[in-house]
């Protein structure tokens, strides 16, 4: 049973992230939900910078979203004639977060994807699938998040509904299956066929901006057609659903309802992606898309409960049910420092209910905080309520000493939630402040700021003391500097961007580290033999101790393997990290009185470099997956230019009268690559870059990598 203070039921609540490519159209998207919800009386552009939520000066001024924007709306129920009504209520509870399109902020999309009961995917219907689309999809898949999707875009000259569809099965692999496809293309772009209920929906061009729509009967000329998409839609369906593979059987239709309750229940198991067409900048088919997300996305019911494990015992799993009056647990999965009110902490609430003046506890810091403030947040603005619910999006101010992806429960609930991973940042670069009196300053905002993004990395280079920070690319650390700037009154000077290189090794060896020092009195004695293995790209590091017959007490094991962790952060190339590796601590001796803790920790550090010298260490470098969008006039000149950047082509095809080129480029290549590609064609072409793998340095590249920093 729902609290009887809850204003919304749980089963009327959709929790939804909006994400795609950057610039496929999110946030004109959640603009005009937006509008057409009532939450807003005006439109706000991109282009003009006064969206809702793009609200920071950056992302005003560069017309992309950076950060991940909640805000929450509230849609009318549909009662359509012969439809039962499920639910009680009268109005739909939508929360909605905007996610970032570009790579560099692809932690924005991950912690979002995290705790969001499903998603909206937007794809350009010029475009279609493009690269940072693979890769949301990717991370929606990897949190069982059900979407639907929603081809944008479909106003301009080039627009290819079915093609996008048939990009998505082949690209994405996703049972894709339209519902509402567009009514004419480019400018006669004029509404939406709906192939469930089988009618038109027209809107009208009018000074009410797309607000007004008629519901018709489908065109004689286009009736085939509509069939045609019901008859293959009940098809799809029936292959994954038995109740509507019954009735196909017995050659029955399935009622509007029940295929209606049948794509629904194949959404939330992740078996079907139903498609919507429309143009969100022309105002046509966004309300058939809130109904689509109302009718077949999960409410936080209709999904398994949040999984967690005993912080005490964490081979025991622990469920979070969708309950009210359940235990209170939530997950913070976003942190952000705000100029008026302090920290805000971002979570959301799996079980139970929080209200001012409660106490939570942190299992990873075993600390207890009371809770002064809840806060409902539309983008930039603050509602202070007295009390959240399973299944809500809320923050709070104030708390200390909590980062991303900290469970938040009742103390009397032992479980910890998994919380989101997170990418390593591929790109570093020396910063200091202008003026000495600003270095507090500077050591402040940068730890403000790494508090706030998981993939930002703040270190001190010890053997020349200056700060580096790290990142996902260029754009993310020009961000951080200019938040500094602005938020924190910081004028910085920054250094040329460093990459993030890698070390591995080719082949199997053995590496022996001893420490003795004999000073007169108590010496120092540690004595280590282990093995290194080369392990597959992407399998990480393991280390293990293979030490048998105790010549190696099992109190030095443990800083033994310290010793070899501390080492391979810092390969025998150039200091870089070393990856895909599995070392193994075969043996050793010790002494009953020299030997300690920080003896056997250096001996393991002095075996490991022995080891990688002999196991053929070689750099590695991050291989990035570019896509370039040009003219065809254009394109030799950019395929000689990609060439010359040590790139190595994919796939050129032709869409719409332009040239798409994908390609493997080294990123240090890439650095200033915006310019480049203006000047070759004429600011007519158009990239975009994600990270895809490491690949090893060519011997004449390394020599000057090598020569460079001994300079």
């Amino acid at each position: 049973m729902a609290s009887p203070t809850r204003a919304y039921s749980l089963e009327r609540t959709r929790n939804i992230g909006i994400c795609a490519h950057i610039d496929a159209g999110k946030t004109t998207l959640t603009e005009r939900i937006l509008f057409y919800t009532g939450m807003i009386h005006k439109i706000g552009e991109v282009h003009e910078g006064t969206t809702v939520t793009d609200w920071m000066e950056q992302e005003r001024e560069r017309g992309i979203t950076i950060t991940s924007a909640a805000t929450t709306c509230f849609w009318p129920v549909k009662v359509e004639p012969g439809l039962v009504k499920t639910f009680e209520g009268t109005k739909n509870r939508v929360n909605i977060i905007d996610t970032p399109g570009h790579v560099d902020f692809t932690a924005e999309v991950e912690r979002s994807l995290r705790v969001l009961d499903g998603a909206v995917a937007v794809f350009c219907g010029v475009a279609g699938v493009q690269p940072q689309s693979e890769t949301v999809w990717r991370q929606a898949t990897k949190y069982n998040v059900p979407r639907i999707a929603f081809v944008n875009k479909m106003d301009r000259v080039g627009a290819d509904f079915n093609k996008a569809v048939g990009e998505m099965r082949e690209k994405l692999k996703a049972n894709a299956w339209p519902v509402l496809i567009p009514l004419g293309k480019e400018d006669t772009l004029k509404g939406q066929i709906d192939i469930v209920n089988q009618k038109v929906i027209v809107y009208k061009d009018d000074a009410a901006f797309g607000s007004s729509y008629s519901v018709e009967e489908i065109p004689a000329e286009l009736k085939d057609m509509a069939e045609t998409a019901l008859e293959e839609l009940i098809g799809a369906v029936a292959d994954k659903d038995d109740e509507v593979a019954t009735l196909f059987l017995e050659e029955k239709k399935p009622s509007t309802l029940e295929l209606k309750q049948a794509i629904r229940r194949l959404v939330i198991s992740n078996q079907i992606v139903p498609v919507v067409g429309g143009s969100a900048f022309k105002n046509k088919g966004v309300q058939g898309l809130i109904d689509a997300v109302i009718d077949y996305l999960p409410s936080p019911i209709d999904i398994p409960p949040a999984q967690g494990q005993d912080p005490d015992s964490p081979e025991v799993k622990v469920e979070a049910p969708s309950n009210d009056d359940h235990k209170f647990c939530g997950l913070a999965f976003k942190l952000w420092s705000d100029p008026f009110v302090g920290k805000l902490i971002f979570f959301r609430v799996y079980s139970g209910k929080l209200s001012k003046g409660d106490t939570i506890y942190n299992p990873r810091t075993n600390k207890r905080e009371r809770v002064s403030r809840i806060i409902q947040i539309q983008a930039d603005k603050r509602e202070e309520v007295e009390t959240v619910f399973a299944g809500d999006i809320a923050a709070t101010v104030g708390m200390k000493d909590i980062r991303t992806g900290d469970t938040l429960v009742d103390e009397s609930f032992s479980i910890v939630l998994e919380p989101p991973s997170f990418p390593e940042p591929v790109i570093s670069m020396a910063i200091e402040p202008k003026t000495k009196g600003d270095r507090e300053k500077l050591s402040g905002g940068l730890g403000r700021l790494a508090e706030e993004d998981p993939t930002f990395m703040v270190q001190t280079n010890e053997e020349t003391g200056q700060t580096i920070i790290k990142g996902m690319g260029e754009l993310h650390l020009e961000i951080i500097c200019d938040r500094l700037r602005r938020e924190f009154n910081v004028e910085t000077n920054a250094g040329a961007p460093q990459i993030a290189y890698r070390e591995t090794i080719l082949k199997q060896a053995q590496g022996e580290g001893k420490l003795i020092k004999q000073s007169g009195g108590r010496g120092q004695y540690g004595h280590v033999i282990l093995e290194v293995i080369p392990l597959e790209r992407g399998k990480g590091r393991v280390i293990e101790s293979k030490v048998v017959g105790g010549n190696i007490p099992k109190e030095y094991i443990g800083p033994s393997k310290k010793g070899v962790e501390e080492q391979l952060g810092n390969g025998i190339i150039n200091g870089s990290q070393v990856i895909d590796i599995e070392v193994n601590i075969l043996d050793g001796s010790y002494h009953d009185v020299d030997s300690n803790e920080l003896a056997f920790k250096l001996a393991a550090s002095f075996a490991l470099k022995d080891a990688l010298a002999k196991a053929q260490s070689i750099l590695l470098e991050p291989i990035m997956k570019v896509e370039v969008i040009t003219p065809e006039e254009y394109q030799g000149d950019i395929l000689g230019d990609v060439n010359r950047r040590r790139g190595k082509i994919n796939s050129m095809e032709t869409k719409n009268g332009g040239c798409v080129l994908q390609a493997d480029v080294p990123l240090a290549e890439m650095f200033g690559y915006v310019n480049t590609l203006r000047s070759l064609s004429r600011g007519r072409a158009a990239y975009s870059m994600e990270p895809s793998h490491f690949e090893q340095v060519p011997a004449q590249i390394l020599a000057q990598i090598l020569e460079q920093k001994k300079g």
